[in-house]
């Protein structure tokens, strides 16, 4: 059956009423780290049996995830917070352009397709539009693992000649701590014939998730979390029944929360080694936190101004740079932010100051001079961590604030109004 929407319904935009003002009080529960699930579910293509993943948020990436996977062959079941993963009929190398057009992690697939089938042909990903994130470290990774790549007409073609078409181990310098490249290239090791070592490899997290993964697939990895990490290729992995790690920028989402409408909140699962650079800072504005082995309680009353730079792990986080902005433009004093990972991450200041704070950039830096309140506005966040950022900003801001953009948001955060509401916050989803 197909339904046809009439022009009245076409014209409708998904939106958030934020009413400010409102302190938030109670606990908040984290869903699993979007960025390490979406890479694990990649990895389900390495094996033919079954790969069951725990944890998983209700996103729409992880939805686009499996869309992508199931047009590869791969048999997919999902429940509340786990999906079953099963590539035992794999049989395409290529997925389609109109589902990896809209998500960058796509492009992992490439990683896993090459070392299971010896060829793999991936469109260049899509995502949020915040500056340039080029495959050339994948692309060079890759040919050092034996493979002849090119790129034309916007499709990425690798295939392992010889009769085996089974990649070889090698050794990898990365010419930049990239997470994406890091983890493609541990993922296409991992079915590769001898010992790969990855130099300035990314330490993120995710990747050390993603080697915890493999491990309980049967495969080798060690260094995880460093910037050498050794892989030891194996003719075959085998299924794995896993948990996914908390989402350490959720975490870092909902304790800034807790911070800009000056309140009293426990937030857990947080893993304190994922989030030392956000906690510092946190600390440093004049929060208090106190962690309890699983969780962590965070106060804030009066917040003053700091200076961040955005860093590859374990510097402070870029996915976290904007949401921190909206604090800082509550703060007393002039903050001073730098942002030198992504050259288009400052598209959320405009919106920022139509809410009435005072903020001027220069280049990717941005001087953020707080005020003693901010006013409810429309806003539109132009990516994922904006819209977190306005979001943020509307708890705060007097008036009501009216959120679109939210499938962006969507994309990263699993039902992020429902839990803001459950401690005390007013937000309404509606069609505009």
């Amino acid at each position: 059956m197909t339904l046809t929407m009439t022009p009245s319904q076409q014209l409708l935009t998904p939106q958030l009423e934020i009413r400010g003002g409102r302190q938030l009080s109670g606990e908040v529960r984290v869903s699993g780290a979007k960025n390490s699930a979406l890479v694990l579910m990649a990895a389900s293509l390495l094996t033919e049996d079954s790969l069951r993943l725990r944890n998983m948020p209700a996103l729409s990436d992880i939805g686009g995830m499996g869309d992508i996977l199931g047009a590869l062959g791969v048999g997919i079941d999902r429940g509340s917070d786990w999906v079953e993963l099963k590539a035992d009929s794999l049989n395409q190398a290529s997925p389609p352009y109109e589902l990896v057009n809209s998500l960058r992690a796509s492009f992992f697939c490439i990683g896993p397709l090459l070392a299971r089938l010896g060829v793999a042909r991936v469109p260049l990903p899509g995502g949020c539009k915040i500056g340039a994130r080029p495959v050339v470290e994948h692309v060079k990774g890759l040919k050092a693992l034996g493979a002849q790549v090119t790129i034309e007409h916007g499709v990425v073609s690798a295939v392992v000649p010889g009769r085996g078409h089974r990649l070889s181990g090698g050794r990898i310098h990365l010419d930049c701590p990239s997470v994406g490249a890091t983890e493609t290239l541990m993922m296409a090791a991992a079915l590769a014939d001898g010992e790969s070592v990855i130099e300035n490899a990314a330490q993120e997290p995710e990747v050390v998730d993603l080697a915890g993964l493999i491990i309980a697939m049967g495969g080798k990895v060690r260094g995880a979390g460093t910037p050498t990490i050794t892989i030891v290729g194996m003719e075959r992995l085998h299924g794995a029944d896993y948990m996914v790690i908390p989402d350490r920028i959720e975490a870092g989402t909902f304790l800034l929360a807790a911070a800009i409408t000056r309140s009293r909140l426990r937030v857990t699962p947080v893993i304190p080694d994922h989030l030392r650079a956000v906690l510092s800072k946190l600390e440093e504005v004049g929060c208090r936190l106190e962690p309890d082995g699983i969780g962590m309680t965070i106060s804030a009353d009066h917040i003053r101004a700091v200076d961040l730079r955005t860093q590859p792990f374990p510097g402070f986080p870029t996915d976290l740079q904007a949401p921190f902005m909206s604090l800082l433009a509550t703060a007393d004093g002039t903050s001073v932010i730098t942002e030198a990972i992504f050259e288009n991450r400052l598209q959320h200041v405009g919106e920022l100051q139509r809410m009435g704070a005072a903020i001027r950039t220069q280049g990717n830096i941005a001087f953020v001079e707080g005020v003693p309140s901010l006013s409810g506005a429309p806003v539109t966040g132009s990516d994922l961590r904006a819209s977190a950022a306005m979001v943020l900003a509307g708890l705060v801001a007097e008036g009501t604030t009216v959120v679109q953009g939210l499938h962006h948001l969507d994309r990263g955060y699993d039902n992020i109004e429902g839990k803001l509401n459950a401690l005390g916050a007013s937000i309404l989803r509606s069609n505009g």
